[in-house]
């Protein structure tokens, strides 16, 4: 039996040297536990190495559709005659029966093998080190990104749908946060959310007052209106609210830091900038394209 393992530097084929020990998937993970024992196992039979970084991408491409590249093929058919292939995917090990009519095998203990295999890969491949292996993965994660973002419909449209998905999600987000700022912090200064209604400048506030006592001789005139800044002075004075902890208020004011609580919002704006300019280009060219009414009517 062979092992096809696939590596961001090329194609590998191991020999199984012991195919008994197969039968006990459970105790696979011992027979890895040291290089020796791998290769008592498992033997590198032949090594398949990319040219370069377009051809990693092409061949991984490939293999997240299911489907071998034509080097992958290649290979296959000038090693694999007569043997039975071990494989990670099972869809890959039926489309390289049907085409190239090597019988595949995918199950536990394949995967247990495989797994073993991943272990202790740079002492089975003589010349592919963890320090080669790292960069090599890092330069194909990248490529296999673009590839990514270049195929999944890089239309206007798609990015606008998107952004406001995420807009929505930032909502949510700084929701959350805000209401957990308002009911920690309510125990302390309960007047004060009635006062401030909006979350934005109640966790500013909250940050920068601290305890409720400290409000008299602050300064809110960058956060708040001048009425505003009068009113919960004149609440702190007077509230009803329990005492708090110098831990508390840390803990506080760090909810009050969090992105989706202050930091977040200078990004919400520039989603919606963002979303507006990009509903504005798509306007634009549906008037050229069609004419400004029927843009509008498709609107």
């Amino acid at each position: 039996m062979l092992v096809l393992f696939e590596t961001p530097g090329g194609f590998a084929l191991f020999k199984v040297l012991d195919e008994g020990k197969l039968s006990n998937v459970e105790d696979l993970g011992n027979v890895f536990s040291s290089a020796d024992s791998a290769r008592k196992m498992v033997k590198l039979k032949a090594f398949d190495k990319f040219d370069n970084t377009s051809e990693a991408l092409e061949a991984v491409a490939k293999l997240l559709e299911g489907a071998p590249s034509k080097g992958l093929r290649k290979f296959l058919k000038a090693n694999c005659e007569g043997e039975t292939l071990a494989v990670a995917d099972s869809k890959l090990g039926n489309i390289i029966k049907e085409k190239l009519k090597i019988d595949c095998v995918h199950n536990n203990a394949v995967m247990e093998l495989l797994r073993g295999v991943r272990s202790q890969l740079s002492e089975l491949i003589s010349g592919l080190g963890d320090q080669d292996l790292a960069p090599m993965s890092l330069g194909l994660s990248h490529s296999l990104a673009r590839y990514k973002l270049k195929f999944s419909s890089d239309k206007v449209d798609t990015m606008i749908i998107q952004a406001i998905g995420l807009l929505d999600d930032l909502d949510k987000e700084l929701n959350t946060y805000a209401m957990r700022v308002r009911e920690w912090y309510g125990w302390h200064f309960p007047e004060l959310a009635k006062i401030i209604s909006d979350n934005i400048l109640y966790a500013k506030s909250v940050k920068l007052m601290g305890n409720r006592v400290n409000a008299a001789k602050l300064d809110f005139s960058e956060i708040l209106a001048d009425e505003v800044e009068a009113e919960l002075k004149e609440a702190s004075v007077i509230s009803m609210g329990t005492e708090v902890s110098d831990l508390d208020l840390m803990h506080i004011r760090e909810l009050c830091d969090q992105s989706s609580c202050i930091g977040s919002i200078s990004c919400v704006d520039h989603l919606q900038k963002s979303i507006g300019g990009r509903l504005s280009y798509l306007l634009l060219v549906s008037m050229l394209n069609t004419g400004p009414y029927r843009s509008i009517r498709g609107a």
